[in-house]
Order: structure tokens, then C-alpha cells, then sequence
């Protein structure tokens, strides 16, 4: 990967819908060489996919709760068993494995016609290995990037 990759990466990370010739104008690139780095760098796995940001509107309000959670232990089988459970959970957008005081943070948006005490009861308070939930609420997103 040179420079121009890493270039022509960080322009379609800000904009995934840019075309290659405006990509290729924005790394010094004609528009089939762009299209072809893309397509290399796409082979490569080192762009997973494109993917809409939706407005809130669109994804119909919801509230973000963010949930630290702490396992009853950190053993092989118990991280691999929950995240295994994590996976099959459509109401979680993210999880990510923490250092500190919690194990895990996961991101739960919760629409306006959802009930987090619903997906906390139904959901999240059943999965495997479990001993302790936070819950946080946003208040509002301050900033998002790509």
C-alpha cells in the first residue's frame, strides 16, 4: 500500500459514494486508474464495503444506550460463548471487547416505538456468562465521522 492508497482510503472513508473520477481528481488519479486501486484495494479486504449513514429520521429517532458488561470470568469459553450470543443480536450495532473496569461495550439504539427495558429483560440480561449491566443513555451525539 503507497501513499495514494492510503490517500484514495481516506477520501472514500469521508465519502464512500464518490465516483473515480471524482476520486481520481482527489488523489491525482485518471478515473479508470482510481476505479482499478479501488477494486485492488476491495480484493485486498482493506475495504470491507459501503454502507449509508442514515439521519436519525431515517432510522426513526432512536435513543443510544451504550451497556458496559462484565462477565462472571474472562475464560476462553465464556468470551467465546458470548461473543458467539453478541453476533445473533440484531438490537446491538456495536460490541467492542474493553481493558478496565467493564468487559465489554456494546451500542444499543433504541427506536422510539422500542423499549430498552424490553431489550434489556429480553435480550441483554440473557446472555451467556453475564454478571453485571450499565446502561448509559446519550444524551445527543456531539459528532460522528465515518
Amino acid at each position: 500500500m503507497d501513499p495514494i492508497d492510503r490517500r484514495i482510503l481516506s477520501a472514500l472513508g469521508r465519502d464512500g459514494a464518490l465516483t473515480s473520477s471524482s476520486l481520481g481528481d482527489l488523489v491525482g488519479l485518471s478515473a479508470s486508474a482510481a476505479h482499478r486501486r479501488v477494486k485492488l484495494l476491495e480484493a485486498a479486504g482493506l475495504i470491507a464495503g459501503y454502507r449509508a449513514r442514515l439521519s436519525r429520521e431515517a432510522r426513526g429517532n432512536p435513543t443510544t444506550v451504550f451497556v458496559s458488561v462484565t462477565l462472571k470470568d474472562q475464560t476462553q469459553p465464556t468470551l467465546v460463548c458470548f461473543e458467539d450470543a453478541l453476533r445473533g443480536c440484531a438490537v446491538i450495532a456495536q460490541a467492542h471487547l474493553m481493558s478496565g473496569e467493564s468487559d465489554y461495550l456494546l451500542e444499543v439504539p433504541v427506536s422510539a416505538e422500542d423499549s430498552f427495558e424490553r431489550i434489556h429483560r429480553e435480550v441483554l440480561a440473557r446472555l451467556p456468562g453475564v454478571q453485571r449491566l450499565v446502561s448509559q443513555f446519550s444524551i445527543r451525539t456531539v459528532f460522528e465521522t465515518a
